[in-house]
């Protein structure tokens, strides 16, 4: 099984007033070729800082430091820029939190598609035009020609979800990263987006990084799962021994606080687990 992504004691310290704040503190994990590994934790755990990080998205005001941080067994750090945007957006791709901030209001979601074929691919416009029609077809958005000429602003959410999806899978990348691909959609449409994920990983055999906070989803999507707490790896496992048998305290609160676990009228919170997670008492 070829190796897609390969991080050790990955980094990452902003720069503050404050003085320096660490949003990523030792994250260790492998993807291999078909690999759909989930990252979870709670909001402020490091869980897109990290992933940014090897997209190369971060501002200035971050350092980032790893003892590994390969692609395909390329150090992604000793990359020149130029080889760097050869690669991200390519073969590295990403799916971001929020599709309407992400897409370019001034812009056709049509033109921004096309932008991304003509950077990463050699086909001509009209190829690039039935490349688009062949994306939304695949995507499930209706009417193409018509919806490839529209502004972000003229679609619901689950539809600029979807071409963001589209943007993302253009170019047939080997490592996806999906940050909270459901967030902020109804419940109907969530299942669509996760069915669509699923459907395209598995045609593609492409490795796939899912970031959330819904431990439904880890449930039904993930192979393999990273669990995160205030930047640190608190636990990594198969889906299964997880869900049966965690050994961190922090993902036995993660999943204490499901509604099917409920004990009588109340659920646990994450505060009746903190003192033995946060003094290191349980398992790492």
């Amino acid at each position: 099984m070829t190796m897609v992504l390969d991080i050790e004691n990955l980094t990452v310290t902003f720069d503050t007033a404050d003085g320096p704040f660490k949003a990523v503190d030792g994250v260790n994990f492998k993807v291999n070729q078909n690999d759909i590994l989930a990252i979870v934790g709670e909001s402020g755990s490091g869980k897109s800082v990290a992933m940014l990080a090897v997209m190369g998205l971060l501002p200035n005001t971050a350092t980032i430091t790893a003892d590994k941080l390969e692609f395909e067994g390329k150090d992604i750090r000793a990359l020149s820029d130029r080889d760097r945007r050869h690669i991200i957006g390519k073969d590295i791709s990403m799916i971001f939190q929020e599709p309407i901030a992400s897409l370019n209001p001034c812009f056709t979601v049509g033109y921004q598609i096309f932008e991304m074929l003509k950077t990463h691919t050699k086909l001509d416009k009209k190829e690039r035009i039935a490349r688009a029609h062949e994306l939304f077809d695949l995507v499930g958005i209706p009417d193409p020609e018509k919806k490839l000429k529209s502004f972000p602003h003229q679609l619901s959410g689950g539809q600029c979800q979807r071409v963001m999806i589209a943007m993302a899978i253009s170019c047939n990348p080997k490592l996806l990263i999906a940050d909270e691909p459901t967030t902020a959609l109804d419940v109907t449409i969530q299942k669509q987006i996760l069915d669509l994920l699923m459907d395209i990983q598995a045609k593609t055999n492409m490795a796939l990084i899912m970031i959330t906070h819904d431990m439904g989803v880890v449930a039904e999507t993930a192979h393999r799962v990273v669990v995160q707490y205030k930047g640190q790896q608190m636990e990594e496992a198969n889906v299964l021994d997880l869900f049966e048998n965690p050994q961190n305290a922090y993902t036995q609160a993660l999943l204490s606080a499901l509604p099917e676990r409920a004990v009588g009228d109340r659920l646990p919170t994450v505060s009746d687990f903190a003192d033995s997670f946060e003094k290191g008492d349980a398992a790492r």
